[in-house]
């Protein structure tokens, strides 16, 4: 949305709770957190998550935290582009400089 602040979608958050998931056992606003998001996503996808564990609201403390979270991941992204772009960099340096010795013999 224009004028937003960027920050990362909720799929994006949903992956990362579901992969933290996997690793540890996550507390109980996590879990509120997770299944909310999920319901979210899922939702516009045509399916959803079961009723008996659906989270259609979230408490105020725990809106903050999705919301600390979704910058934290944005925030991530941009980090490891911006690595990227420096490695791809310096890689097509690196390449010129190899090759500039052999560029040299051609012209002598």
């Amino acid at each position: 949305m224009k004028g937003e602040k960027p920050t990362a979608s909720d799929a994006e958050a949903c992956a990362y709770l579901y992969t933290a998931s996997l690793t540890a056992p996550m507390g109980e606003h996590w879990t509120h957190i997770y299944l909310y998001i999920a319901g979210k996503v899922m939702s516009r996808h045509g399916t959803g998550i079961p009723e008996d564990i659906k989270v259609n609201t979230l408490s105020d403390y725990d809106i903050n935290r999705l919301q600390d979270l979704k910058d934290w991941i944005y925030k991530q992204r941009i980090k490891h582009r911006q690595e990227r772009k420096r490695a791809d960099k310096r890689q097509a340096i690196t390449k010129v400089e190899v090759e500039a010795p052999k560029q040299l013999e051609l012209l002598a």
